[in-house]
């Protein structure tokens, strides 16, 4: 009986730690919520948050990301649209990368980027930071109102 007990004891212990890494350190369950990533991510929609991607390569252009937010302190889900050592420009509510008008198939026609202040905007990012948006453009708290992201405040990427 007592044998019996200790194993359910350890078989509960390791399943219970088990999960904890894994939620903690590999995949975690992430439910969208707001509409600054609209119309690619939908409020209430259900997706996972890949941690475990970036221990192997560096965060690139275009992936979907959950972060640390800075201006909320708490997390949040854009777009990375620059990366380590890129300008990004701003102005007459397009992006640019590098000089160069970037591509965004994911945002539907004639969606405008501007900036809080509506000046033109010329920004170089660090070896260690990253520009991101939200794909609602119009109702998205991202990168143009409290800066550049530190690659540390970068939790992974996020996957169906």
């Amino acid at each position: 009986m007592g044998k019996t007990v200790w194993t359910l004891l350890c078989v509960a212990g390791f399943s219970i730690l088990a999960y904890f890494v894994v939620s903690r350190f590999v995949v975690t369950a992430v439910v969208i919520q707001g509409r600054s990533m609209q119309p690619t991510l939908k409020d209430g929609e259900r997706y996972y948050l890949n941690r475990w991607r970036y221990l192997f390569a560096k965060p690139k252009h275009g992936d979907v990301i959950v972060l640390k937010d800075p201006g909320h302190r708490d997390f949040a889900v854009k777009r990375i649209v620059g990366g380590p050592n890129d300008w990004v420009n701003v102005r007459d509510g397009k992006l640019y990368l590098n000089g160069k008008r970037l591509a965004e198939p994911y945002l539907p026609e004639g969606t405008r980027t501007t900036v809080p202040d509506k000046q033109e905007k010329w920004i170089l990012l660090g070896p260690d930071q990253y520009y991101v948006l939200g794909d609602n453009r119009s109702n998205s708290e991202d990168s143009r109102y409290y800066g550049v992201v530190k690659r540390k405040n970068i939790l992974g990427v996020l996957i169906r």
